[in-house]
């Protein structure tokens, strides 16, 4: 099963009364989306090795800057 990025979300149309899922897979995020995501203080460490994961899959390379304070 792919990878998760969000739990998948139940909308209901209220026109016509039907229920929607929504999945959100890591292979269907854009790239930027995973950067901020990755760059959060607040994203846990679990998602954040999934996310390096998947740009590792995509052939992106991940350079750590150091930040001088």
């Amino acid at each position: 099963m792919p990878t998760k990025f969000n739990p998948s979300a139940v909308t209901k149309d209220r026109a016509t009364g039907k229920l929607k899922t929504e999945h959100y897979y890591m292979k269907c995020q854009s790239q930027d989306t995973l950067f901020d995501e990755l760059n959060k203080d607040s994203t846990k460490p679990k998602l954040k090795q999934k996310i390096r994961n998947e740009l590792v899959r995509r052939g992106i390379k991940i350079v750590r800057v150091p930040i001088n304070e």
